[in-house]
């Protein structure tokens, strides 16, 4: 990082979340380094990066997360740096901390988010209480009415983690707005002695075993909602493992923490920018004297997940991950009963995971309402039509339907769920279920009940995988990835056979392509 020029004030659309990023990334990286070496040099390019950054003329209060990540960014490099930094440079840092950070929502316009229900409300609220903290000898009231706020309104985006610690968001956003939900209690904790309560809200402190829950013996996760499904290097899970002690929960982290490490420091990258947090927080998994998690799990939230796996320790086990909830709830998909299949160490149904949010909105297109017409559902990986999921009669699924989990087993001898998906298919069918079981030998059953369809409607049962297929036209299909093999077999309707569509093609030119990383 030491010559590669500090941030400038680049927006792409209407954001300027990545030049915050990379100023996270580079000056908790940098006073990292410095504190480990005691050599200046990373401190003052730490301080080069701070003034860069302050020197602009706003950090895009308008998409308020910037402001959020990027007052965080100075506050942490002005608390950690203080005694490197000569007085001129902490005044000008301490400055833009309060002018274009913490005082914007109190004196301007910009406080929209302020009691939001998703990840914003975490992120956002972290970033102006660390900046209020850092700074709270020069504006005492400032500090007061910051953390004031985070402690009435954080609980309405903390509520998600209830009863059990899902996240409706989908396992990428937990662990955006996860992370920064940890810091905040984090520096609660440092600078005034308690969180104030926070670490109360139901759920929260099971919250730690999500990510493991959620990721197959591939590695991969169970990406539904707007996320990609390789799993990154995750510091709050050794927070949380920590102050549980559940070193368990830890399960999985080892691979994507030391891919985070082996890929060295890309400068221009804002990925992997709470690493350093690992210094603080870094425990042993090996410590876990038995697994404790569950098999068989389902989350009993307004957006319900349900998960099965063969066992924790075969890295071969079968792992299913099957959704419910709502197309329209937080970065929702028309995703109602899709699901995803690990067998064999590899992925077999993938979920496509999110569009690029910039490559759609600078088209033009309302890419965030969730209405039944909304241009949400015209991007294929949104639609019902990408998922793992039925389609009837070619229509999509019923944005604002709402389907739940009906019965789930944990039994050793038929672990099962099944869901109500009526819901999203009204006025397509009658009624419609799915079942789906994890069978003894590793199979694993997927059993859809309709009824009440028109006469001559299609529906079609998709699956989209990356294995490469046998021949088609039959009731068997056989799939490989490497040396690991799976087949499909139809048992019901007798007359259907499998058929192939390349889902590689892209079904729009503006759509990101399939196979980009």
């Amino acid at each position: 990082m030491l010559p590669v020029p500090p941030v400038e004030r680049i927006m792409q659309g209407r954001r300027l979340l990545g030049e915050s990023r990379r100023v996270v990334r580079r000056v908790m990286t940098l006073a990292m380094a410095h504190h480990l070496t005691g050599d200046r040099k990373y401190a003052d390019r730490a301080g080069r990066e701070m003034l860069a950054a302050a020197a602009f003329s706003d950090w895009n209060p308008s998409h308020f997360l910037d402001v959020a990540e990027m007052t965080f960014a100075l506050a942490i490099g002005y608390d950690w740096l203080f005694d490197q930094l000569d007085v001129a440079t902490r005044q000008t840092i301490r400055t833009a901390i309060l002018e274009k950070g913490v005082r914007v929502p109190l004196d301007t316009k910009h406080a929209g988010w302020t009691r939001a229900r998703n990840n914003w409300g975490q992120v956002c609220h972290a970033g102006m209480v660390a900046g209020a903290l850092a700074v709270m000898e020069d504006d005492a009231e400032a500090a007061v009415q910051s953390v004031h706020r985070a402690l009435g309104n954080v609980p309405l985006s903390m509520a998600m983690y209830a009863p059990k610690g899902s996240y409706p968001e989908g396992p990428g956003y937990w662990s955006y707005g996860t992370t920064y939900n940890v810091l905040l209690i984090a520096m609660l904790e440092s600078v005034l002695g308690s969180s104030l309560g926070l670490d109360q809200a139901p759920g929260f402190d099971q919250t730690g075993a999500y990510p493991a829950l959620v990721t197959g013996p591939s590695g991969s996760t169970f990406n539904y909602a707007d996320g990609g499904a390789g799993r990154g290097a995750e510091p709050a899970v050794h927070w949380f493992a920590a102050r549980y002690g559940r070193p368990d929960w830890l399960l999985g982290d080892a691979q994507p923490r030391q891919r985070a490490l082996a890929a060295g420091a890309d400068a221009e990258s804002g990925s992997n920018r709470f690493l350093p947090l690992l210094m603080l927080w870094m425990q042993d998994a090996s410590s876990a004297d038995a697994v404790r998690m569950p098999l068989h799990w389902t989350s009993d939230c307004k957006t319900p997940i349900c998960v099965h796996r063969s066992s924790w320790e075969d890295p071969n086990a079968v792992f299913v991950g099957l959704k419910a909830g709502s197309p329209s709830g937080p970065h929702g998909h028309m995703d109602g009963g899709s699901f995803v299949l690990d067998a064999d160490g590899v992925r077999w149904a993938v979920d496509l995971g999110a569009e690029s949010y910039h490559r759609i909105e600078s088209r033009g297109m309302n890419f965030w309402s969730m209405a039944q017409n909304s241009e949400r559902w015209r991007v294929f990986r949104q639609s019902s039509h990408s998922h793992n999921t039925l389609v009837i009669g070619d229509a999509l699924q019923v944005a604002a339907g709402h389907t739940k989990v009906v019965r789930f087993s944990d039994a050793a001898v038929f672990p099962h769920s099944v869901l109500d998906l009526t819901p999203v298919y009204a006025g397509q069918a009658g009624a419609v279920h799915r079942g789906v079981a994890l069978l003894a030998g590793g199979d694993v059953l997927v059993r859809d009940r309709l009824t009440g369809l028109k006469p001559g409607t299609t529906v079609r049962w998709g699956m989209v995988t990356p294995g490469s297929p046998g021949a088609a036209g039959q009731r068997s299909l056989a799939l490989r990835q490497g040396d690991a093999s799976l087949r499909l077999q139809i048992l019901l309707p007798a007359e259907a056979v499998w058929a192939l569509s390349d889902t590689a093609k892209p079904r729009n030119e503006w759509i990101r392509p399939i196979r980009e990383p």
